[in-house]
């Protein structure tokens, strides 16, 4: 059968989650473009037990191609890190390995193991000054098949803020939304009428720090001034991953070794640790399960988004404890 050759092992490098997720999901779809059977693994390197990877990659019976995905491989234990820098100088040709890791000193013996077994390297650079964020704006609608203005995507970005998936979220529904082949000034003033009044983050913050009552009046405005759906869910979204971020990171690090870890500035670390008060595994669990319902609900899956929206904010609310 004719398949589609990635490299057998591939490490995504860097700490900016979409870009990382995107490289990683590349990889993924090559291995699978040629045998849409193929079965997927899809780990997290915490939980990786000696003896899994070998297991995993090991012929199958078949000829079937198995894809293995291991996402924080920093938290790789030393036993399963020498297991796969071994694997990796002789890979099986039935199997396709790709691993996610941050970047920093935490498994750097994983990182310096899979270079030197030659395995395929992808650097995901930070997206950190205002002309990259633009070219990103710019990329992500040309991925949509359109263009954009010089001074659209600069409005863009002025009302969106810099958090790429809030970007690609917008740039993703303002490309569905309008029909002008090249979205223009007028075309970002219609969408995001409103957006600096209140912002996604606000609704996300309040209702994070269990502000019932701001939440859902700021979620009604920004809904009624024409902010959308998507946008709003993907605040959510990302506001309870840096509360599991910061929630989860060692607890021995601290300043700058810990915003290196987590890829966040020290002001949003100091930010996010104020709003863990009162949040537990279980409770943050639920919430995160919340927001990814009401996904897929205004993305099609609903017949009315501001109600499950509003759901949505009073079920982070109600599982965030110790008010």
């Amino acid at each position: 059968m004719a398949r589609t050759d990635p490299a057998l092992v591939t490490l995504v490098i860097g700490d900016e989650e979409l870009l990382a997720e995107r490289a990683v999901a590349a990889v993924v779809a090559a291995a699978r473009a040629g045998e849409a059977g193929a079965e997927v693994h899809d780990l997290v390197g915490s939980k990786v037990t000696p003896g899994e990877v070998t297991q995993l990659t090991s012929p199958s019976l078949f000829g079937d191609r198995t894809v293995v995905v291991i996402r924080s491989a920093q938290d790789l234990v030393k036993d399963v890190i020498a297991e796969v820098v071994a694997y990796a100088a002789h890979p099986s040709e039935d199997a396709v390995l790709v691993l996610a890791h941050p970047g920093g000193v935490k498994g750097k013996a994983l990182v310096d193991g899979l270079k030197k077994a030659r395995a395929e390297v992808v650097t995901v650079n930070k997206v950190t000054k205002a002309g990259e964020r633009l070219d990103f704006v710019k990329g992500e609608i040309k991925r949509a098949g359109r263009g954009i203005s010089a001074d659209a995507a600069q409005a863009l970005l002025d009302a969106v803020g810099n958090d790429l998936r809030e970007l690609a979220a917008a740039c993703s529904q303002l490309a569905f939304d309008t029909e002008e082949k090249t979205i223009d000034l007028a075309a970002v003033g219609r969408y995001h009428k409103g957006r600096a009044e209140v912002t996604g983050f606000n609704v996300a913050d309040s209702a994070i720090e269990g502000r019932l009552g701001e939440a859902l009046e700021q979620l009604r405005w920004a809904l009624g001034t024409g902010v959308a759906p998507v946008l709003l869910v993907s605040a959510l979204a990302g506001g309870l991953r840096s509360v599991a971020k910061v929630g989860g990171a060692p607890r021995n690090l601290r300043g700058g070794q810990l915003a290196s870890h987590l890829g966040m500035p020290p002001w949003k670390i100091d930010r996010v640790k104020r709003q863990l008060n009162g949040w537990g595994p279980e409770g943050l669990s639920r919430a995160i399960q919340a927001v990814a319902e009401a996904d897929e609900q205004v993305k099609g899956g609903g017949a009315d988004p501001a109600y499950a929206l509003e759901h949505t904010v009073q079920v982070i609310v109600a599982n965030r404890t110790g008010r």
